[in-house]
């Protein structure tokens, strides 16, 4: 029973070690990585805000600068409706120990935590008269994908999303990349 109870929870982590795995891939090839305009647009961001160490990527997208940011936080939520369920599930089970039971419900307070973090930063950049905004919060990092205009994000509007960042949460001005999402 000892050993069921392991492997239960060895299977559980495996699986949303599995699903964090995909997201990140699925993540990075929807900004494409190697993308040559998104290198210069790093560059032109770096230098203008001088000491700042922020980055900005570029991603091109063919539909409506709205519905981008819509599926985003869709496509954020869904994933973590499908790890609460299986945490969820892994409590359920017959025989689940008490440690079992407190790492699941633990994960999920973290995931409700960092849930209720992304929110407020994108109300405080929607008050910041940004159109629309998705923030994604990882234990190394946070990324913000905001709308840009044509010339890109000037240095004070990433020092104003920086600011934003780095007063809400404890993360640094390193750990933020700011994503401008270009119609």
């Amino acid at each position: 029973m000892k050993h069921v109870r392991r492997n239960i929870t060895i299977a559980a982590a495996l699986i949303l070690v599995c699903g964090a795995v995909y997201m990140n891939w699925s993540y990075n090839t929807q900004f494409g990585k190697s993308d040559p305009e998104r290198v210069k647009a790093e560059d032109a961001a770096a230098q203008a805000a001088n000491a700042e160490e922020d980055t900005v990527e570029t991603a091109a997208d063919t539909e409506p600068i709205s519905d981008y940011f819509s599926e985003a936080r869709l496509a954020r939520q869904r994933s973590r409706d499908e790890a609460v369920s299986l945490l969820e599930s892994a409590t359920a089970t017959d025989g689940a120990s008490q440690e079992t039971i407190d790492n699941a419900m633990n994960a999920i307070s973290a995931m409700a935590n960092t849930s209720m973090t992304e929110t407020q930063i994108e109300n405080l950049l929607l008050a910041k008269n940004y159109a629309d905004c998705v923030a994604y919060i990882s234990g190394d990092g946070i990324t913000v994908a905001v709308p840009a205009p044509e010339e890109g994000l000037t240095a004070e509007q990433v020092a104003a999303i920086t600011d934003v960042i780095t007063t809400e949460t404890a993360f640094t001005a390193a750990q933020l990349k700011v994503v401008e999402v270009k119609a």
